[in-house]
């Protein structure tokens, strides 16, 4: 039966947050006694005047716009803001919610938000109405056992509350409140905050003491609620899978087990999905196989297996360990292209000319025989003539030129239509034989990466385009234009360095406005580093941005000290990539249509996409003239699987990056009194952060601690200046610090100048 949750959320997911009865019977799926319950729970919201009714039966979010629903993002000090699902007309930003508007709400809690009143700049504020979905029905923490009562501190500060445990409630294993003070804890939450009285739970877990190796792990997999115990039946599911091929399984499969197949993955790498190999053909262009593991063949619709799956959405990687979207017997097992080992495929065939062009191509379901399980760095050292290796690996060495060199084409080709590369280092933890961490380095990117990189973008646009084209439902990645104000922000900073993104607003400065002059923001334009004259540019529908500005930006920048300020703020005026049933086309890859395919073993979206490709080659979904072709998937379903994955690759992102936070502040830890160079990459009213030059470790460096002088912050400029000697923090400042503090709670590092 549907709830008021599921019925909110979803109007407030449409267009102009309405949606029809009949529309809601459909993609609801409420049949039989759902329809009345449907309708019973319509009428009772409308009452409510949370809903409003019109001709039709069109139902809209809200008496006049009244309600909103959204995501509350709360502050540790109590005040929170709703994020809207829908952008809403005339306001500006988030919906301000005061501690005491809050409500039994927590953080992350989907919530329904009844508006307040506006200011004159559209800024409002609002109170919760009612809680539509629990974010927090776990919470992870350290447990005290106090005179006046047990509770447990949260490790996420934005929860803030201390959760109370009943003196009542049974301890795991029968454990003691005084043995049990002090350790980690994972709370289930049996009564939730309110005006008068505290969060309340019991504890369902005890995952250790802090500094125990691993913990670090085990806080960040419950803090974001990731499904880390496959169930009993999916185990068992999972092991019932045959490791070996039947005759069967290959029947009506094309057989590529004689050609010079191979995988190139990282060195810790235990599951491979794609192997790859480039063959030149007649006349100069050449055929480049893309082959997949055909995972679908195993993961069969609705069975536990792609229920877990599904729930799961995505694997996620740690530094030391992965918590992955399928059991070790297919993952590592049958699914995974491991070398000699005959393996399932889907395969994407692509003739391509000396531009870079797919002029033909071929989608078939195939059977392959990795020769080699390669390595970016040994194919890498190959490519660098590495005799050694190029005698070990003679039977394929002879490849990787050919793939270099049309890898190298298809790059010049997306460069052409203006996608986007960043190409920024990422930081890599080296961990010892012990497991202890050793250092935090720059990861290396080869040519290799590349090669990978551009081989699976082409098979991914390939097989969206045949999708697209058939007009058979699927998913899609897609990455929509970004908001002119975020780029206009960028422009504001990028001008403090001489540079632009080139759309108008070659540099830009915000001036204060007088009261009633409207939504205008004073700006200055010109040539780079020359003469300058101002005008009002009003937002939105000035800014006319193409990825290829952001190109042009990237190139210009590249190799110069402030390419990783400028680059790190590019990506943060780019929206987020994300999945849909609609294709809307890939902004930062200048793609008009794009999917992920190549990925099934760790990413949901590619099973599903796997799985409505091959009700296409099977001759399901056949394409006449004049007709659309059924949806192997409804759309519906495909719209709730997009939504899913996309949050679950968000919750994936957050937990990599925080647990790469803890093993930062756990390193640092052993280095406070050190000093290191670093640069300044982001600048506040209480002080400006820096980036460890070698590291990726940032910190702040307090205001408070600018003891050589009276410092004063510039908005505009956004930097500190000192009164006297006029030194100046800003964005792209090279600096020396020492490591004066670490809070491993809190997870932040402050750093002081050093000298």
């Amino acid at each position: 039966m549907l709830n008021e949750g599921e019925i909110l959320s979803y109007i407030s997911r449409q267009a102009n947050q309405q949606a029809t009865f009949r529309q809601m019977l459909g993609e609801l799926g409420a049949r039989g006694q759902d329809r009345h319950a449907l309708k019973e729970e319509l009428s009772r919201l409308v009452r409510e005047g949370v809903l409003v009714e019109s001709r039709g039966q069109h139902f809209s979010l809200g008496r006049a716009g009244r309600f909103v629903t959204g995501r509350l993002v709360r502050h540790r000090d109590g005040y929170g803001f709703v994020i809207p699902d829908q952008p809403l007309p005339n306001i500006s930003g988030d919906i301000y919610v005061a501690d005491h508007g809050m409500g039994s709400a927590m953080h992350g809690d989907a919530v329904l938000v009844r508006l307040g009143s506006a200011d004159a700049r559209g800024r409002v504020d609002g109170r919760i109405h009612k809680v539509l979905k629990r974010a927090n029905e776990t919470v992870v923490g350290r447990f005290r056992a106090g005179a006046r009562g047990d509770y447990v501190l949260p490790y996420d500060e934005q929860i803030g509350e201390e959760i109370f445990i009943p003196r009542n409630e049974p301890l795991p294993d029968g454990a003691g409140r005084d043995e049990l003070d002090g350790m980690i804890v994972n709370v289930q939450l049996t009564r939730f905050p309110g005006p008068t009285e505290r969060a309340g739970g019991r504890i369902i877990e005890v995952l250790g003491r802090p500094g125990d190796f691993g913990i670090d792990v085990e806080i960040v997999i419950r803090k974001h609620r990731l499904p880390h115990r496959f169930p009993a039946e999916v185990a068992e599911e999972a092991e019932a899978v045959p490791q070996f091929l039947s005759s069967r399984d290959l029947a009506g499969r094309r057989d590529f087990r004689t050609l010079p197949i191979v995988t190139i993955d990282g060195e810790t790498a235990r599951d491979f999905d794609d192997a790859v190999l480039v063959e030149r053909l007649g006349g100069g262009n050449y055929l480049l196989h893309v082959h997949i593991a055909d995972v679908a063949h195993y993961v069969l619709a609705g069975r536990p297996l792609d229920r877990e799956a599904r729930l799961r959405g995505t694997s996620v990687y740690f530094p030391d360990r992965a918590v992955p979207m399928l059991p070790a017997p297919l993952s590592s097992g049958i699914c995974s292209l491991n070398p000699q080992a005959d393996r399932l495929v889907l395969s994407c065939l692509m003739e391509i000319d000396r531009k870079g062009e797919v002029v033909r191509y071929e989608l078939t379901e195939g059977l392959i025989r990795s020769a080699a399980r390669m390595t970016y760095t040994n194919v890498n050292l190959i490519l660098e003539g590495d005799e050694k290796l190029r005698q070990h690996y003679a039977a394929v060495a002879g490849r990787f030129e050919l793939m270099k060199e049309l890898a190298l084409i298809l790059n010049e080709k997306r460069r052409a239509r203006g996608a986007i590369d960043f190409d920024l280092p990422e930081p890599e933890i080296e961990f010892d034989e012990f497991g202890q961490m050793r250092a935090i380095t720059r990861s290396e990117r080869n040519i290799a990466h590349r090669i990978i990189e551009e081989f699976m973008l082409a098979a991914n646009e390939t097989v969206a385009g045949r999708l697209d084209g058939l007009g058979v439902g699927s998913l899609y990645r897609i990455h929509e234009k970004p908001d002119p104000a975020k780029v206009i922000e960028f422009e504001e900073i990028a001008a403090g360095f001489g540079y632009s993104l080139g759309v108008g607003a070659l540099a830009v400065r915000r001036l204060r406005l007088p009261s009633g002059r409207g939504a205008g923001r004073r700006t200055r334009f010109g040539g780079d580093r020359g003469p300058r004259f101002d005008r009002v540019l009003e937002l939105p529908g000035d800014i006319a941005v193409s990825p290829r500005h952001y190109q042009r930006l990237t190139d210009a920048i590249a190799g110069k000290p402030e390419e990783r300020v400028l680059s790190y703020l590019m990506l943060r005026s780019l929206k987020q990539a994300r999945y849909s049933e609609r294709n809307t086309g890939h902004f930062a890859l200048a793609a008009p249509v794009y999917t992920h395919f190549t990925s099934p073993i760790r990413r949901y979206p590619d099973l599903t996409v796997h799985r409505i490709l091959k009700s296409v080659l099977r001759g399901e979904q056949e394409a006449r003239p004049g007709v659309s072709p059924p949806w192997p998937i409804p759309e519906g379903e495909l719209k709730s699987i997009a939504e899913e994955s996309s949050d679950a690759e968000r919750r994936a992102q957050d937990a990599e990056r925080e647990l790469l936070d803890w093993k930062k502040i756990a390193f640092m830890a052993e280095r406070v009194g050190e000093e290191f160079e670093g640069l300044v990459v982001n600048v506040t009213k209480f002080g400006f952060f820096v980036e460890l030059t070698d590291m990726f470790v940032e910190g702040l460096v307090h205001a408070n601690s600018l003891s050589d002088d009276q410092y004063v912050f510039r908005e505009q400029t956004r930097e500190w200046v000192g009164q006297r000697k006029r030194r100046r923090f800003g964005l792209g400042t090279r600096v020396r610090v020492l490591v004066e503090r670490v809070d491993p709670v809190a997870l932040k590092i402050n750093f002081a100048l050093a000298g």
